[in-house]
């Protein structure tokens, strides 16, 4: 499972983008988005690397979160 804080993040159509461009890369991840809180959250078989970028190049700004154990 990997975490993204998205600030840029704020509607259901940036879910959609986000969940779309995640998909691409990762057709079989989990996706969860929680506008309010600007986090993205992926599970399932994925490069965090791939992940990442692909958040990028859908224009927005993803800054990894460190898991809490």
């Amino acid at each position: 499972m990997t975490s993204f804080q998205v600030i840029d993040m704020t509607c259901n159509h940036c879910v959609k983008s986000i969940t779309s461009s995640v998909h691409t890369v990762a057709p079989e991840a989990s996706v969860l988005c929680d506008v309010a809180t600007h986090t993205v959250t992926v599970s399932g078989t994925h490069d965090d690397k791939l992940v990442e970028k692909a958040i990028k190049e859908a224009g927005y700004t993803p800054i990894r979160q460190a898991l809490v154990k």
